[in-house]
């Protein structure tokens, strides 16, 4: 993806003529009665806080590698999309079909569950530092002596609030039950599990491993549970490069951790508006989110 290609950045939509039903981080989501109208943006986020300069291109990468692992993992979970391709969109998109290409989908409306199901395969991140402190990870008790990086004996499940804004809080496994119940709690923990499990047997043979990674869940109007939002992207997942890989400390990486780094190393707080990102930052960010879709989807944007 050069540069060149990048005359349309896309940092946010504004169809007057399509009800706005509302814009998450990095998507704006419409509401066309049957369906919602998903469209990924370039925005960017880290520490759940949307940056003031957006990743050319991101949001193209975002939505056709969500497209194609809900393809890829259909045969385990239904999900929410029912058109990828925006010229077969209802008739009140085709003002915008430009700006649709290849960067939204048409889905099918659900009752989102209030949870992230997060996936872990390896210790890295929050479940890192919480390991650290207390050999838990949400909750779970790890083998002693492990070190940051370090591949899981099995994945394990560590769900977490949702937050359209703010900061997402990882929940025990008790705390899920408890909002969304028992039932539901073991469906979801076991078919992410599947999912992951599946997704990163393909990337690892593309020379990816996928570290953890999390997942959203909705209920359709006659109850049957489906994946939403967006799948294993490198906005959801953190992905590092199989080749070099060395646990006992923090790996390189094709998605946003390299932002994340950046941001950490300027002694950014998380919290005061966020600083405007250099320009090595942008690219180098953009570089990594195009690797990780070539290797994965193998087809040149």
């Amino acid at each position: 993806m050069e540069n060149k290609r990048h005359d349309t950045v896309i940092t946010q939509t504004d169809f007057t003529d399509i009800k706005l039903f509302r814009r998450g981080k990095v998507r704006d989501v419409y509401d066309l009665g049957t369906y919602l109208l998903i469209v990924a943006t370039d925005r960017i986020s880290a520490f759940d806080v949307i940056m003031p300069d957006p990743i050319p291109g991101k949001g193209v990468i975002l939505n056709e590698i969500s497209v194609f692992w809900f393809s890829f993992v259909e045969d385990i979970i239904p999900n929410h999309l029912a058109e990828s391709d925006a010229s077969r969109f209802p008739e009140n998109c085709k003002p915008y079909q430009k700006i649709l290409a290849r960067r939204s989908m048409l889905v099918r409306k659900t009752r989102p569950l209030p949870v992230e199901c997060i996936v872990r395969g390896y210790l890295s991140g929050s479940g890192w530092n919480e390991y650290k402190k207390s050999g838990t990870v949400c909750s779970l008790t790890l083998p002693k002596g492990l070190k940051e990086s370090d591949r899981l004996s099995e994945p394990i499940f560590t769900p977490s609030t949702k937050a359209d804004a703010g900061h997402d809080v990882n929940i025990g496994y008790k705390e899920m039950e408890a909002l969304i119940g028992a039932e539901l709690s073991r469906r979801i923990r076991d078919i992410s599990i599947e999912v992951y499990r599946k997704a990163a047997q393909y990337a690892i043979g593309r020379g990816i491993i996928i570290a953890d990674t999390k997942m959203e869940f909705g209920l359709t109007e006659d109850q049957r549970l489906i994946l939403i939002d967006e799948l294993l992207t490198p906005d959801s997942s953190r992905f590092w490069p199989l080749e070099g890989y060395h646990p006992g400390g923090a790996q390189p990486s094709f998605d946003k951790q390299y932002l994340r780094d950046y941001l950490i190393s300027i002694h950014w707080d998380n919290n005061t508006p966020p600083p405007h990102l250099p320009d090595f930052v942008i690219e180098q960010t953009r570089i990594k989110y195009q690797q990780a879709y070539d290797l994965l989807v193998t087809r040149k944007i």
